[in-house]
């Protein structure tokens, strides 16, 4: 299925035409695509004057860009120190068995995709699930199918 990138110019002019625009206007197209599709990058090279290869090693710089599909839904399983003693491992595990996927992997439907993080900041409510912009602390295995939406 072709992607329609007719969007890309419009999220470029909501912002100047100038170079330390340049992460502003890669979450918003972030946010539209779930990831950084090539096209949108050179777009937005273009647009800003600066050569792509600024905008690829900013888009690989920041953790919180993808230059491949994501799913609508991205867990992010925290594994920091924290959250490791109190059972990130399984927790992780239990994603990776009820999505039939790796970290750094996304359901074929493109419904979930699947990370690990050193640390999400919240080391009090561990062990600590991102799903999207949203924190669920304190998490057990049995928890899982209802955070994936199958419980």
């Amino acid at each position: 299925m072709k992607q329609d990138f007719t969007t890309i110019p419009s999220i470029i002019a909501r912002h100047p035409r100038k170079a330390s625009s340049l992460i502003m206007i890669l979450q918003d197209i972030q946010k539209e695509f779930n990831y950084l599709p090539e096209e949108a990058m050179r777009k937005t090279a273009e647009t800003l004057e600066v050569p792509m290869s600024k905008v690829y090693s900013v888009a690989t710089f920041y953790n919180a860009f993808s230059l491949v599909p994501r799913g609508e839904k991205l867990i992010r399983v925290c594994v920091g120190t924290a959250c490791h003693i109190r059972g990130s491992k399984v927790i992780r595990e239990q994603f990776e068995n009820e999505l039939k996927i790796k970290p750094g992997e996304t359901t074929p439907d493109m419904k979930y995709s699947l990370e690990v993080v050193g640390c999400v900041g919240a080391c009090a409510m561990a062990p600590v699930v991102m799903i999207n912009d949203k924190y669920f602390g304190s998490v057990k295995t049995s928890r899982i199918k209802q955070l994936v939406g199958k419980g």
